[in-house]
């Protein structure tokens, strides 16, 4: 793990992010693929562990019953996806690896929502895949009215 900084495209939004992992993963769920346009391809990285400059120009969507996601108001860039439900995910924001200024060293580790991937694109390599079923069981949301 490794401190890295980022920005948003405009550079109104500044961060910087301790406790870096170097795994990221992709998500392929609808709401993902509209916010970002394809997979959401981000890294975990405590909350505690991020300091953000102009927060004045951040803003929040709840964008499911679980989960927020964080953009900048100038620009438009995604910022970070963040769940809300009580559970242990809640101390993660999951950063755009397209932010960091340095991506140097990140691995692929998880695709999630596999089985909503575009079959017009396909991730190679050998790390975990898993289903939107998975995902839902791993973050304690039940299917159910989803």
């Amino acid at each position: 793990m490794t401190k890295r900084t980022g920005k948003c495209m405009c550079g109104a939004v500044e961060f910087t992010a301790q406790d870096v992992p170097e795994g990221f993963g992709i998500c392929h769920c609808e709401m993902c693929r509209r916010w970002t346009g394809s997979a959401l391809m981000a890294v975990s990285v405590p909350v505690k562990g991020v300091t953000w400059k102009g927060e004045a120009h951040v803003r929040t969507l709840q964008s499911s019953d679980w989960a927020e996601r964080a953009w900048c108001q100038r620009c438009g860039t995604g910022l970070y996806y963040h769940v809300t439900a009580d559970g242990p995910m809640t101390e993660n924001y999951e950063i755009p690896i397209g932010l960091f200024d340095d991506t140097e060293g990140l691995v692929l580790k998880r695709e999630i929502y596999i089985d909503h991937k575009p079959s017009c694109f396909d991730i190679a390599g050998d790390h975990q895949r898993m289903t939107r079923s998975e995902v839902l069981e791993m973050l304690g949301v039940p299917e159910a009215g989803l």
